[in-house]
């Protein structure tokens, strides 16, 4: 299993796509698939049934996964995509921002 740059609750900038350079942060991280749903963006239509929940039924925009080749980290210092290395503290592992060294938290 490999490990992602990207984790949940990241800020992310989208580089290629229709929502080429929109920024949001990560809902959900699948590893298997190495996708995430970031949130605003790549909204789709999927077509409900009524039930409980939704008792109309009808056409809902939810967002679907983006490969995680096509978004970067934002760097916490300027704000502009940055590629992310690993510092080894100790048993800690730290992401640390490439065009800034500042820590992602």
């Amino acid at each position: 299993m490999a490990k992602l740059h990207i984790r949940k609750n990241d800020t992310v900038i989208v580089l290629a796509g229709d929502d080429k350079g929109k920024s949001g942060k990560v809902l959900k991280v699948n590893v298997d698939k190495q996708t995430a749903i970031v949130e605003g963006c790549r909204f789709v239509s999927k077509c409900a049934k009524p039930s409980a929940k939704n008792p109309q039924g009808g056409i809902l925009k939810q967002e679907a996964p983006i490969h995680i080749s096509n978004l970067s980290l934002v760097d916490p210092k300027s704000g502009k995509p940055t590629r992310v290395s690993l510092k080894h503290e100790g048993k800690n592992v730290v992401r640390i921002a490439k065009k800034s060294g500042e820590e992602i938290k």
